[in-house]
């Protein structure tokens, strides 16, 4: 068989590349979505398998993949070719997902009831396919479930709002020419076909519809900001980039240096990228804008001092021992007076919700008349107002981890770091007694 380009994935598995590689190949540009019957005339048809779908129990090798789409129904549409033979109906054979069609058909057989065992979710092309469109397909599917990187999402959106552009172009009649499709970089592509489109607002393609095309859990800002970058910056670049995981606001900011100080972004990039210091690119971007005076390698050397000194802050807080004296003060400082004050009156339902109910505690005045003259406080009690603004901000943080959230590398290091030092003094403050449980309570849920 000869050699194509379909025949091997291209080097580095770049989906940018795959998605160039996938649009040259007219059959599967020409693919469409469908939802095809389970059996009957349109279903897709593969090689029999050992098991037959009505068997009552499920093949054990795909209970938990029936188990899934019984509840949230088949994410990820199978690839089936439209094979048409002179004076017969069209027929659809499976290129790619037997195990997905398999486990449908055994739902559409044993539980009939459930809605989503009802049609098979496919990717239809004009068969037949040749083995590297197959080969390439299959490709593009496995890679396709890693997690995009912010230079291929940009190259995705891209190729998503030219395919809009183009489509509405030519329902009013305006011709798109070949050397536009022929065009290999998506930013390149949509401003040729924007030219095309001119002042026409019908045929405009909005980030809304781009977004909403693709299904994408995305907002219009930061698909602009994504594309923003990705047209700022060379490919090759981009592509390092992704395979460093540079963030996105650090490719932002490297293109801004980039844009008034081309040579001293490239000088920057290539130091750090050749002694593998790209943990540096932040604080080094961030002080050649600062300080547009200083060379690559000043600027290199200035980020290093200021990480130096910032790490050092870091072990200074981490490794911090509180002082005979401190501890002292603190195990002398009666808690039963600070910790009302401290907690204030709204805090009572919040510790009942951890199953940690509010125990009574004396007045103030009563505590502190019970104290010895010698263990009275000798530090003021923190404002209740900054307590319920603390505990705020952790809810609100908690409630966005819970959600899914990531917390980035340096922020996590910064949370530790205050959480420690915040653990040091309720541990220091912590006594026998039901007040202090709550103290201990109310601190356990903000760390």
């Amino acid at each position: 068989m000869t050699s194509t380009s379909f025949e091997a994935p291209p080097d580095g598995g770049s989906m940018i590349r795959l998605t160039e590689i996938l649009h040259r190949s007219v059959k599967l540009r020409q693919r469409r979505f469908e939802m095809l019957p389970l059996r009957g005339q349109g279903a897709p048809f593969t090689e029999p398998h050992a098991r037959n779908p009505s068997d009552t129990l499920p093949p054990s090798e795909l209970a938990d993949l029936i188990s899934s789409m019984s509840v949230i129904g088949l994410l990820e549409p199978v690839l089936a070719e439209e094979i048409i033979v002179d004076g017969k109906a069209p027929t659809i054979r499976l290129v790619t997902g037997e195990r997905r069609l398999r486990a449908m058909r055994w739902g559409a057989v044993n539980r009939p009831e459930n809605p989503h065992f009802q049609a098979l979710p496919a990717v239809v092309c004009p068969g037949p396919l040749s083995e590297e469109e197959r080969h390439m397909w299959r490709f593009v599917e496995n890679f396709a479930r890693e997690p995009l990187r912010p230079g291929e999402q940009a190259a995705a959106l891209l190729y998503q709002r030219c395919a809009i552009l183009v489509g509405k172009l030519l329902k009013v009649g305006k011709p798109v020419p070949q050397e536009v499709y022929a065009i290999p970089d998506p930013a390149e592509r949509f401003l040729a076909l924007e030219k095309i489109r001119g002042t026409d607002s019908s045929c405009a393609a909005p980030w809304s519809e781009v977004l909403d095309r693709l299904g994408l859990q995305l907002n219009e800002r930061k698909a602009s900001e994504l594309v923003r970058a990705f047209r700022a910056l060379p490919r090759d670049l981009t592509e390092e980039m992704d395979e460093a995981a540079i963030r996105l606001n650090t490719r932002i900011r490297f293109a801004e240096l980039r844009n008034g100080r081309a040579q001293a972004a490239e000088g920057i990039w290539a130091a750090l990228k050749s002694s593998k210091r790209l943990h540096l690119l932040p604080t080094a971007v961030n002080v050649g804008l600062e300080e547009p005076e200083l060379g690559p390698e000043e600027v290199i050397t200035e980020a290093e001092e200021r990480q130096d000194a910032a790490n050092a802050d870091r072990r200074a807080k981490l490794t911090r021992v509180p002082t005979h004296a401190e501890d002292q003060e603190e195990t002398d400082k009666g808690d039963d007076a600070a910790v009302p004050s401290a907690l204030g009156a709204d805090e009572g339902p919040a510790i009942a919700e951890l199953g940690h109910p509010m125990q009574p505690t004396a007045p103030a005045e009563a505590a502190a008349e019970a104290m010895p003259a010698d263990t009275a406080p000798s530090r003021p009690a923190v404002e209740s107002n900054t307590i319920r603004t603390a505990l705020d901000g952790i809810r609100g943080l908690l409630a966005e981890v819970r959600a899914g959230k990531e917390i980035a590398r340096y922020d996590c290091g910064s949370l530790r770091l205050a959480l420690r030092e915040l653990h040091n003094h309720l541990e220091g403050a912590t006594a026998d007694g039901a007040t202090d449980h709550d103290a201990t309570t109310e601190g356990s849920e903000a760390a």
